[in-house]
């Protein structure tokens, strides 16, 4: 009928966002008169846009269907299942014991949506972030609900997706500062109020500089200095990540083709996010910076950390392949921190590590460290790859490094990250005399 079809996902065939509105309020007459608590579940599909952009919407089409399937599979036969729109679902969870009843559910959820699915001859991953507000202890009121679970939605996001929160009221407090921040910087890019600065990377014999890192600082005139441990998430959250790391990348190669132009070319790592590198065109959009710029791709170093190369290892060989045939060289950063499979090391084209700065931190006090560092230096040399170790601040971790033969390091022991004139300015003044340190720390 006509009125089923008013309620009902053409798609999916699930209740619209217009049922479960009605369902939910039908729920919160009944809960009051019965006192029985239940449930508001949201779920967001993690890089659905992804799937769009690389396969086509039919792809991302018969991705929703499947991805309703399987939630509705794990699900009560009371519990109701939506389609809100777009990539969006939500669960009305009915008949709870508690909440810990609702958080298993959620797991569940996620660990089933994390799997792949098989769409085009090939394994398509998605996974989701979850948020979740309870009756009658987060409220009693039906727009409220649907506003907690979706402020606990976006927290999901924010601690990095394929996860879920609770709602509560510091989470409200953290949403809607994540928010502010969210607009600031958008606004702080659209203004160009950005800057770049350049870690130096050095040799750890001579105190020649090698390279430098590409870092974001942002200035804010409102909110202060932001580290980019605060904002760099909310631009992950939020989308915003695409159009900051496009910017660094275009920022950063007019740098290196200045350089050149002045007759001191140096080599620059810029850090890609996981939704960046996610981008199919990727080598394609890089190599338009590098013709537009002027930038050498010799000079340009292609950073990414060792879980973004593993998330899907295939992607990650075609594109670093391709970086390498332009003349980029790419460098895997945080390397021991994640879950690297030695074989897929062995075939990525991979030009250096990066030794974590959690490492450098217990060395030489901590064995352990120095053992840890001591392994991935000659696993990397036996691949024939170089290695700059990060977060070096004492003489003595810059003598363990010469020590292992590590090539280079950056941090504070040398700088911090400098602005491009403060850069120029030290390379001008030629090599560094590195500090005397201890000797035999192994």
């Amino acid at each position: 009928t006509l009125r089923q079809q008013a309620l009902t996902d053409d798609l999916t065939g699930l209740p619209n966002r217009r049922q479960f509105r009605q369902q939910l309020a039908a729920a919160l007459d009944a809960a009051e008169e019965h006192s029985r608590p239940f449930a508001v579940l949201l779920l967001d599909l993690d890089h659905f846009k992804d799937v769009n952009d690389s396969f086509g919407h039919a792809t991302g089409d018969d991705l929703l269907v499947m991805a309703g399937a399987r939630i509705r599979g794990l699900l009560k036969p009371s519990d109701l299942l939506a389609r809100m729109g777009g990539d969006e679902f939500a669960c009305l969870l009915s008949d709870l014991s508690d909440r810990a009843e609702a958080e298993a559910l959620a797991r569940r959820l996620l660990e089933a949506l994390q799997g792949a699915y098989r769409l085009q001859q090939q394994d398509v991953y998605s996974g989701a972030s979850i948020g979740l507000a309870l009756f009658p202890d987060d409220s009693d009121d039906l727009d409220a609900l649907l506003r907690y679970a979706d402020i606990a939605m976006y927290q999901a996001k924010l601690a990095g997706r394929g996860s879920y929160a609770c709602y509560s009221p510091e989470l409200d407090r953290r949403a809607h500062e994540a928010m502010q921040l969210h607009a600031r910087l958008k606004e702080a890019l659209d203004l160009g109020h950005l800057r770049l600065h350049y870690q130096p990377q050095v040799d750890v014999v001579d105190g020649t500089v090698l390279g430098a890192e590409a870092l974001l600082r942002w200035q804010d005139p409102v909110l202060g200095e932001i580290s980019p441990a605060r904002f760099i998430p909310v631009a992950e959250a939020t989308g915003l990540i695409l159009p900051l790391s496009e910017w660094v990348l275009e920022t950063a190669c007019r740098q290196i083709a200045e350089w050149t132009r002045q007759g001191r070319p140096l080599r620059v790592a810029v850090n890609f996010s996981a939704l960046q590198f996610r981008q199919g065109d990727l080598p394609q959009r890089i190599a338009r910076v590098l013709e537009r710029t002027g930038a050498q791709a010799h000079w340009l170093e292609i950073e990414i950390t060792e879980s973004v190369a593993m998330a899907q290892p295939e992607k990650a060989q075609e594109h670093i392949a391709e970086f390498a045939r332009m003349g980029c060289r790419v460098v895997l950063d945080d390397f021991g921190t994640g879950y690297s499979s030695l074989a897929y090391l062995k075939t990525l084209k991979v030009s250096k590590l990066k030794i974590d700065r959690s490492f450098m931190r217990g060395i030489p006090e901590q064995p352990e460290d120095v053992t840890i560092s001591d392994a991935i230096i000659g696993l990397a040399h036996s691949l024939g790859m170089t290695l700059v170790a990060e977060g070096v601040e004492t003489p003595e971790q810059l003598g363990f490094l010469r020590e292992a033969r590590c090539e280079a390091f950056q941090g504070w022991l040398f700088a911090k990250a400098l602005d491009p004139e403060a850069l120029t300015q030290i390379r001008a003044q030629g090599r560094w005399v590195p500090p005397p340190a201890a000797t035999d720390l192994h």
